[in-house]
């Protein structure tokens, strides 16, 4: 077998959870789908889940540096298989296994229990027979037209920049940059950075598809450090820059999430000592709170699809937005004219609480009335959301609802949104956790629940409701406002989004609604005057003129 991520001698440096990770690419080689990576503690003997021809399979997977697996390892993937209630099973070593593993697995298949050995012979057996890499699919025009344009741009200026909305694939398009560069490239080295370990391992899986597989890739963090980086490296950008101190010299850097690069900090010391690397960003949201400019690192945007001109050209799922703005102070707007107030002081005087019985009572007209509901409800603290998450669960269907936090372990977050996507979980109450790098399509209810907005914030929250999925109608929205920011943010969008011709004939009409009528009058007069407010800070002072009708 040619060097590759299934030579022996890289699969033992890689180590167990390495070792792990390499076979589930491999599963994407050979067509598997739905592939789930569920190592750790409590996994009941199963490190993948996978499907093949619309069967389920189990994957155990036992590395060793030296000796060979016993019967006991065929034992745990009998187990786990009762546990998931999956029939195939399979044990996969990097070395060999023993004659009593063999043997208990010939007596299982007697019984008719599907139990598989794969050792390492198998496994180079099945690389040499697997493709080079996975078939590409088709790309839309704005994305055909993102690649044509960072690849000219990377070929001239070695720069690239490219803002794609949350769900219109920006990952896509950078893994297709990856891969022309690698044919144009070989043996050359890229590093894929972003901010989080989660982030990263995402990156690696999503371009797989992208990588030949004759080129290793590897995960640099915290708890992952080897001693070369052949190939494709995707690390946290700390890291990273540690091992560009010590002398890694990629030859192109794909940087995600890059709206977290700034004038200083752990990106700009990493592209400082590497002048002469090609380098691209993407991002969903070029906002940055400290108002850097990162076209200053990866040159002007090469292109831009917001994901206003995502809805209006049928690329993102139907919009149907409701905004509650129904608590309101009146009286208080009667008066604003004759004063100027911060924005943080206009919002503590505008907006009454909304109480969590009236956001549950409007969620559950929403989920009655959708089909297959799965619903994500964005709340502004942990103590709100367990708070919230208490009050959900007391309907009958709802008691398995669960929160999503930053306070979690990383391993209990993985299984959260696994049970979310299987639909064992109803209705996820995510604090932030969500904004960035995470993939749910089936989601077709977001409830913001008075949380504060962030313009960036917003549309990544709003992007994870809004990927198409096939057999998905529209998303529902539900925005229980407590910020005057979040009012003009719809607004502009409502008028974005209304905006010329649908260009996909099968998408429907986008609705934004405002259930107290008076809200978009008083929007109608003040944002003439007040401008681009959606981004404006805590400390912007407003004046507004006389509003009438109110």
């Amino acid at each position: 077998m040619n060097r590759s991520f299934l030579e022996p001698a890289f699969l033992v440096e890689e180590g167990p959870k390495g070792f792990t990770r390499q076979l589930e690419r491999l599963l994407g080689l050979i067509s598997f789908t739905d592939v789930v990576n569920i190592d750790g503690p409590g996994d009941k003997g199963a490190d993948l889940l996978g499907r093949l021809n619309n069967e389920d399979w189990i994957f155990q997977s036992k590395w060793k540096k030296s000796g060979n697996v016993d019967r006991e390892a065929v034992d745990e993937a009998h187990a786990a298989m009762r546990h998931y209630a999956i029939h195939r099973a399979v044990v996969v070593t990097n070395r060999l296994f023993t004659q009593k593993a063999k043997e208990r697995a010939d007596a299982l298949r007697e019984v008719g229990v599907n139990v598989t050995l794969w050792d390492g012979r198998r496994l180079a057996t099945i690389y040499d027979r697997a493709p080079q890499r996975v078939t590409p699919f088709d790309l839309h025009p704005y994305q055909d037209r993102a690649v044509e344009a960072a690849w000219a741009a990377l070929q001239d200026t070695g720069e690239a920049l490219i803002y794609l909305a949350t769900g219109l694939g920006k990952t896509v398009v950078a893994g297709r940059v990856l891969r022309r560069f690698l044919l144009a490239n070989p043996g050359s080295e890229v590093l894929v950075t972003a901010h989080m370990i989660d982030l990263v391992e995402q990156l690696e899986r999503a371009m797989w598809r992208d990588v030949p597989k004759d080129v290793p890739t590897r995960l640099l963090h915290g708890d992952s450090k080897p001693d070369s980086l052949p190939g494709v490296t995707f690390g946290v950008s700390n890291t990273a820059r540690d091992y560009v101190q010590s002398g890694y010299d990629p030859q192109l850097v794909i940087v995600d999430e890059a709206h977290h690069v700034g004038e200083a900090g752990n990106y700009a010391t990493l592209m400082g000592l590497l002048p002469k690397a090609k380098r691209m960003g993407v991002t969903a949201t070029p906002w940055r709170g400290d108002k850097y400019d990162i076209e200053r690192t990866f040159g002007e945007a090469v292109e831009r699809v917001s994901i206003s001109e995502g809805m209006r050209l049928g690329y993102l799922a139907e919009v149907k937005y409701r905004v509650f703005a129904d608590n309101i102070d009146w009286d208080f707007v009667r008066h604003a004219s004759e004063h100027g107030y911060s924005i943080k002081d206009l919002n503590k005087r505008l907006f009454i609480p909304e109480r969590d019985e009236s956001v549950r009572e409007h969620l559950e007209k929403v989920w009655d009335r959708t089909t297959n509901p799965r619903a994500i409800v964005f709340c502004q603290t942990i103590e709100h959301a367990e708070r919230m998450r208490g009050l959900l669960a007391r309907r009958p269907g709802w008691e398995r609802s669960e929160t999503l936090h930053a306070k979690l372990k990383m391993r209990e977050r993985r299984t959260r949104l696994l049970r979310f996507r299987s639909g064992e979980v109803p209705i996820l109450v995510a604090v932030d956790i969500l904004n960035e790098g995470v993939d749910v399509p089936d989601v077709n209810i977001l409830c913001f629940a008075r949380v504060t907005h962030s313009r960036r914030i917003f549309v990544q929250q709003l992007g994870r409701g809004l990927r198409l999925r096939k057999g998905k109608t529209h998303v529902e929205v539900l925005d229980f406002v407590s910020d005057i920011r979040r009012l003009a943010e719809v607004y502009d969008m409502r008028g974005q989004v209304s905006e010329g011709e649908i260009e996909q004939v099968s998408v429907g009409r986008n609705q934004f609604e405002f259930e107290d009528l008076r809200v978009k009058g008083l929007l109608d007069q003040w944002m003439a005057d007040v401008g681009d407010l959606g981004g404006a800070d805590d400390s912007v002072r407003l004046e507004f003129p006389p509003i009438e009708g109110v």
